[in-house]
């Protein structure tokens, strides 16, 4: 099956009316993707907590503390009052059973009213942007007028259960009412019984490990193990570089009670071509090429942000950074085309917007295994694959590496599955406000065989900048979320989590200044 969900956002820079604004799009830029009686909805902001190794510095915390961390970072970034916000929608993946509801025990943490309503959302990776676009919903239908959405995963306590027949004596145990029932119940439990039910590794449907789906996948497209290397040293690498610079501006600080203050990504280590050549295959030994080296890593970590209509935004005196126009999703068979969601969505986001590759001047995939992105490069230059699974006549295209991922991505920054969504648009919208481009694309995998693509579009002309952003997720059944996890060496100790991938496709368009 195949769904198709498109996101248009606008990057903004100026206070002007939104007639004037439309005008000037209208006479310096090329075009524009606002609507005659569309609601204009905005980015305002957008933060997160460190993106930090799970087992590390945020150990000893719970998921609602991360998400309650970035939520008081975006209220001290835009200084909105807490009485002002109308909703709040969070995404997770893995859930703290005790805060099932994640949202709503971060927003009241936070200090937000309990009035304010709250409600969590989960779509493996592109949980957050789930809970974006049902913000921008909300927002359209006239429900609300500002709205938080984020997203948080917390993989450094997750959920173990006892095995089911112990589940079943214990709640037995709970029903009987004579010691007769308890003693008979008691001796029927058995050693088997106390194995507890570690997180599984494989796709529900398929039965099959999202390593062992990526490092098939490598081998289809053969993208051999240099070039998964060489692509994962470079995501460190960059992210290095744009982390020394101070890049990444939607990180906050955050104080870790009991410990020291977080300020930075944890995960960023480049390496060399010779230290990642020693590791072995994950997945299929002796020969698979998909290691913990060219996989994302477990992460814990929350994102946050401010999406308002243009009309309140304005009259609340913020400048906002981008437009949300429209959004789309893809889905894919999640066994022989599990992390193949960009490929297919990247043609229908563009030809939605009206655009070619070669308009995009900013690409952001979503990294979950070097070989994930490989492979969907070359199903994307190959007229082959094109015409036979995706019944066009062309190829879609590559694109060109020196616009791709600049500063960094999962494989560096690392992946908290419910959170990535917020940190894959803000640094869309940075990256083209910083560079000057006139259209971005984000492309990020899900599971379920889904796909989330993003189109971010920027264009700059006498100090007016038209940020359009096009966010392009394709969900592939196994690529983000927990594929790279699980490569992790971390992740082999603490275990791994299977999830349905889905994905997203949003496009922004620059809100001139």
């Amino acid at each position: 099956f195949r769904e198709i969900f498109f996101w248009c956002i606008s990057a903004a820079r100026s206070l002007s009316t939104t007639a004037q604004l439309q005008a000037q799009v209208q006479t310096k830029s090329k075009k524009t993707l606002s609507r005659p009686g569309v609601k204009n909805i905005v980015l305002v902001e957008g933060v997160r907590t460190p993106f930090l190794m799970s087992g590390t510095t945020y150990t000893d915390l719970m998921p609602h503390d991360l998400a309650r961390a970035a939520l008081q970072g975006l209220l001290n970034r835009t200084g909105i009052p807490k009485d002002a916000v109308d909703y709040i929608v969070y995404g997770t993946v893995i859930q703290e059973v005790k805060t099932s509801n994640v949202a709503r025990e971060a927003a009241l943490g936070a200090g937000f009213s309990d009035k304010v309503p709250a409600h969590t959302v989960t779509m493996a990776c592109i949980s957050s942007n789930q809970a974006m676009t049902t913000a921008v919903g909300l927002i359209a239908a006239g429900q609300c007028d500002t709205v938080v959405a984020g997203g948080v995963e917390f993989m450094s306590d997750v959920p173990i259960r006892h095995s089911r027949k112990m589940r079943k004596t214990m709640l037995s145990l709970n029903k009987a009412k004579t010691l007769g029932q308890k003693l008979s119940l008691i001796g029927g439990i058995r050693m088997a019984h106390l194995s507890p039910e570690l997180p599984a590794v494989a796709e529900f449907s398929t039965a099959e490990t999202m390593g062992h789906s990526a490092d098939r996948l490598a081998a289809a497209f053969g993208v051999s193990r240099v070039e998964q290397d060489e692509f994962a040293l470079r995501s460190h690498t960059f992210a290095k570089k744009a982390q020394d610079a101070g890049l990444l501006q939607d990180v906050i600080s955050f104080k870790v009670p009991g410990r020291d203050i977080v300020s930075k990504d944890n995960g960023i280590r480049p390496s060399s071509m010779e230290q990642m050549a020693k590791l072995k295959p994950a997945f299929i030994k002796p020969h698979g090429t998909v290691t913990a080296a060219n996989s994302s890593f477990l992460t814990d970590g929350a994102s946050a942000v401010l999406i308002m209509s243009e009309e309140k935004a304005l009259a609340m005196g913020y400048k906002p950074k981008a437009y949300l126009r429209d959004f789309v999703y893809v889905s894919q068979d999640p066994k022989d085309q599990l992390l193949l969601g960009p490929t297919y969505a990247t043609p229908k986001v563009l030809e939605r917007a009206g655009l070619s590759l070669s308009d995009i001047d900013v690409f952001e995939f979503h990294e979950a295994f070097a070989g994930q992105i490989m492979a969907n490069l070359k199903a994307m230059d190959s007229d082959w694959f094109t015409q036979t699974y995706m019944g066009r006549k062309s190829k879609v295209g590559t694109p060109p590496m020196e616009k791709f991922n600049l500063w960094g991505g999962s494989l560096s920054l690392g992946h908290p599955f419910g959170a990535t969504g917020c940190r894959l648009v803000t640094t869309v919208a940075h990256r083209l406000q910083k560079e000057g481009g006139q259209y971005g694309l984000v492309a990020a995998c899900a599971a379920g065989g889904q796909v989330k693509n993003i189109d971010t579009l920027m264009k700059e002309h006498n100090h007016k900048l038209t940020l359009t952003l096009h966010i392009q997720i394709s969900l592939v059944f196994f690529h983000l979320v927990l594929a790279p996890q699980i490569l992790n060496l971390c992740c082999f100790h603490e275990g791994s989590y299977s999830c349905l991938f889905q994905g997203h496709g949003m496009v922004i368009e620059a809100y001139p200044q």
